[in-house]
């Protein structure tokens, strides 16, 4: 018999060629993989929420795997706890445990999750504590432009023009629930957009097309002709990785609620 769980982590994608494991290369995925399996003594598999790529953050990810029962101690009262503890003790600085819970054993991190948030940060000024986790532009942008063409994204339809070529999807459907573009600080500025799926190299696309009409180059109204086209060649080049996070996963109550398990990572029980 299996225990399902749900396990709530953090990375910093610099390190990583993705979430899902690679021939030959490093992932999230097979580093948590064998991380789980040396500590539970078998073979253990997980699934992710979604699938990022090289390069690319989370600042919060959900992934489920299965523990046999015979791994978790009668009465464990703690177990998950100091489990999450010794994988962060085990884990590279790259990656952290926040909590691993109990979930019903058909609860699906991936095809459960009703919506998605991805966050992308950029900064216009040099400023080497944003190295690697945040997309350097040059020059001014028009934030007021690029919030006029990013409002024309909230919409049920289709994103065939934001969606890399050679991608598996079956559909280019999606529903893009809200979207935000903010300046916390005077060199700093970020977008975010929640939808309940995504495209292959969606928001990155979404954002090189968005930096074309914040630099000038492009009017909010051509932000309609390049949705209506539903063709990768009509919008703007894709933005860096670095940039990018996913930084939030909703799921109904029933199978999960962010932080159910508590916030334990950083915490010896």
């Amino acid at each position: 018999m299996m225990q399902r769980v749900f396990i709530e982590l953090q990375y910093n994608g610099r390190a990583f060629h993705g979430w899902q494991r690679q021939p030959e290369a490093r992932s999230v995925q097979q580093d948590l993989e064998e991380a789980l399996s040396t500590l539970l003594r078998s073979e253990i598999a997980v699934m992710g929420c979604g699938r990022t790529d090289a390069g690319v953050h989370a600042s919060y990810f959900v992934a489920h795997a299965d523990v046999p029962i015979e791994a978790i101690p009668q009465g464990g009262s703690g177990f998950w706890q100091r489990l999450t503890w010794k994988l962060n003790g085990m884990l590279a600085e790259e990656i952290a445990i926040l909590s691993i819970g109990e979930v019903a054993s058909n609860a699906h991190a991936r095809f459960d999750a009703h919506t998605r948030r991805y966050t992308y940060w950029l900064h216009n000024r040099k400023d080497p504590m944003l190295h690697g986790l945040s997309a350097r532009v040059f020059g001014d942008l028009d934030l007021s432009a690029m919030r006029h063409a990013a409002e024309k994204l909230v919409f049920r339809g289709d994103f065939a023009s934001f969606c890399k070529a050679g991608g598996a999807q079956q559909t280019t459907i999606c529903d893009v629930r809200s979207v935000s573009l903010t300046q916390p600080e005077f060199h700093r500025f970020c977008f975010q957009i929640t939808a309940d799926r995504y495209l292959r190299n969606m928001i990155r696309a979404i954002m090189g097309t968005l930096l074309d009409i914040g630099h000038g180059r492009k009017s909010v109204e051509w932000m309609d002709e390049v949705i209506a086209a539903a063709d990768r060649s009509a919008a703007g080049r894709s933005a860096p990785a670095e940039g990018l996070y996913l930084s939030d996963v909703r799921y109904p109550e029933a199978i999960w609620r962010r932080g159910d398990a508590g916030m334990t990572g950083g915490v010896k029980p």
